[in-house]
């Protein structure tokens, strides 16, 4: 990172003159003084050619291993530099230029092992506010935020003016949702470049995160009162209707869908905040035109689905549900079965693969029982199939090994549906919900399962309690969303 060079050059600069100005035996000062002399002006090889004999006679004299450090490191060979560094410290290990030199060369790789050499430098010099900087950055790229932050708040004067810095001390303070910091930090990276809209909306995010939605709207100021673009338009709304000013942040979102009328999110915004102030009806027109545009948005589908749920229009609700289920299968995908598919770059059938190589040495394994059933079901596995049976005889067995295995009970209920057995799939989905009330995957087969039993008087209520976890969910959404905004900042180097 450019940004970074003045500390990655700082150590450089000073190595040779702490090398000569130190103190040795007579013998040894009539090798150094040459090597020094050659040093002193960039004559690297000759310092080389004079280190050499000099290292012979005295090869546990630690000054003599150091310089040859820096003439290796001033010539670009890193790896001699770096070996010539670590012999001086075996002799010497105090030694504040060979664990500098050390530092200078581990850090420029991004190497951790100049972490240790760096926690000794600060042992010997605490408010040496360079190895603070250094340490900060390597333990931010290790995601150690808790130990960098206290570097970063050392070292910093030194990131004032470094634009990428600032954004990793930023990042790691909202990693540790120390928002209010965070805030602080990133409007001194706002005041580097005031003109930048990124950086305006990554402070407006943090702003917003931090539940100060009147400092979101003075940082994006800037940018709407010109021409401003869709991102800082959505935040804006946000921070508006945050403020109370609905009317400004509907104004806003407007101009948001007619810049990006392909934008999914703009018209979920729009829903949450038509079903805030209760105008169902205008949130349900704005999620027509958004299905008119992108009929397979299942999140759209779900918006309207909650909005309906409002006008207590359960029967248009309900298939604006089981729409939006059709499109987005991984609605009902256990977390655990996401990951091993993701594992397996959302290749269900190496995951299958790998669930049943394992199942082989532990048939009795809960947790791999009830995966097995999951991708079955998502690869399509029909009633009747030896798949389909395969999956449900998994998911049986691993509610029976272990009854409080909600996810489980969740597959099951799901795989009885599939198979026309509705009075065992309500009960699953009851034990389910019992086990996580929060499981919208459960208590969505549990209304399918009521409705296709007949017994349709407890929907209405079931439908208000989905579109609760709806709005819930898409609210907590939002808010990851904003988090990802800045902890997807790539790391300084």
């Amino acid at each position: 990172m450019t940004e970074l060079r003045p500390i990655r050059k700082a150590y450089a600069l000073v190595v040779p003159i702490l090398v000569i100005s130190c103190v040795f035996a007579q013998t040894a000062a009539d090798r150094i003084g040459p090597i020094a002399g050659a040093l002193l002006n960039e004559d690297f090889a000759k310092a080389l050619e004079l280190l050499q004999p000099a290292l012979k006679e005295f090869p546990g004299n630690d000054t003599l291993w150091t310089m040859q450090g820096v003439a290796y490191s001033k010539r670009g060979q890193k790896k001699e530099a770096l070996a010539s560094f670590r012999s001086a410290l075996k002799i010497a290990p105090d030694s504040i230029p060979a664990l500098q030199g050390a530092v200078q060369i581990e850090y420029e790789a991004g190497d951790a092992a100049a972490i240790p050499l760096l926690q000794h430098l600060l042992r010997l010099r605490s408010n040496d506010s360079t190895s603070h900087g250094m340490l900060a950055v390597l333990e931010y790229q290790q995601g150690k935020c808790e130990a960098a932050v206290a570097h970063f708040a050392k070292a910093a004067s030194l990131f004032d003016s470094q634009l990428q810095a600032l954004h990793a001390y930023a990042t790691c303070l909202v990693r540790l949702r120390r928002l209010d910091q965070a805030a602080e930090v990133f409007q001194r990276a706002v005041a580097l470049n005031p003109g930048d809209r990124r950086e305006r909306q990554l402070l407006a995010s943090i702003q917003l995160m931090a539940h100060h939605p009147e400092g979101a709207v003075a940082t994006l100021e800037p940018p709407l009162g010109t021409s401003p673009d869709v991102d800082t338009l959505e935040l804006a709304a946000a921070a508006y209707e945050d403020a109370h000013d609905t009317a400004k942040a509907v104004d806003l979102l407007r101009q948001a869908i007619l810049l990006d009328p392909q934008r999914v999110n703009l018209y979920l915004d729009f829903a949450a905040i038509s079903a805030a102030h209760q105008s169902f009806e205008v949130g349900i027109n704005a999620m027509n035109e958004g299905i008119d545009l992108q009929p397979k948005a299942a999140p759209l589908y779900f918006a309207r689905g909650v909005l309906y749920v409002q006008l207590a229009e359960y029967d248009k609700a309900q298939a604006d549900f089981e729409t939006a289920y059709e499109l987005d299968p991984n609605q009902s995908l256990s977390a655990a079965a996401q990951g091993l598919a993701a594992v397996q770059q959302n290749d269900l059938d190496h995951a299958l693969a790998n669930v049943q190589e394992k199942l082989a040495r532990k048939p009795n394994d809960p947790i791999l029982l009830y995966v097995q059933a999951d991708i079955l079901g998502q690869k399509g596995a029909e009633p009747g199939t030896p798949e389909f049976q395969v999956a449900l005889r998994a998911a049986g067995k691993a509610v029976a090994l272990r009854p409080t295995l909600e996810p489980a009970r969740s597959v099951l209920a799901k795989l009885y549906l599939q198979a026309g057995k509705y009075p065992d799939a309500a009960a699953q989905c009851r034990k389910a919900l019992d086990l996580d009330p929060k499981d919208q995957a459960a208590l969505y087969h549990l209304i399918q399962a009521l409705r296709k039993s007949g017994k349709k008087t407890e929907i209405p209520e079931l439908l208000k309690r989905l579109a609760l976890l709806r709005q819930e969910a898409a609210k907590e959404e939002r808010e990851q969303y904003r988090y990802k905004l800045v902890e997807g900042e790539a790391p300084p180097k």
